[in-house]
């Protein structure tokens, strides 16, 4: 069975840099697009990066320059790295998978059918 684990979450500082990681676990798909969403209170789940398998990354507009995602594939480990964090990044980070690739909707929750817990990140002025 599928399984997405992230960690790295935490609280921080703004204007600190972050690196979460989302294990992917018995995902046997050659095709596929992977992405990292993000929850904040009160606020609808949004796509803030994705990854492809053919390598192409995509971003949302408002965190491009600051996000970027990565992803080792001999570990099957996703990576969003993010610079200078500012408090409107608190949230819930989730990693998400798709069990194709996504020409479009990479970005739309409802498109992806395996989800990890979740990893908190906080960060105070």
């Amino acid at each position: 069975q599928v399984q997405l684990v992230e960690s790295g979450g935490g609280s921080v500082q703004a204007g600190d840099s972050l690196k979460l990681s989302c294990e992917i676990f018995r995902f046997p798909f050659n095709s596929y697009s992977l992405t990292w969403f993000r929850e904040a209170p009160g606020k609808r789940r949004e796509g803030l990066a994705t990854y492809h398998d053919s390598g192409i990354t995509q971003y949302q507009r408002s965190v491009k320059g600051r996000f970027t995602i990565s992803l080792d594939k001999a570990k099957m480990t996703l990576d969003l790295q993010i610079l200078s964090l500012d408090v409107e990044d608190t949230g819930m980070y989730y990693c998400a998978a798709a069990t194709s690739r996504l020409g479009i909707g990479y970005f739309t929750p409802s498109n992806f059918k395996y989800w990890g817990q979740g990893t908190q990140v906080t960060v105070s002025s």
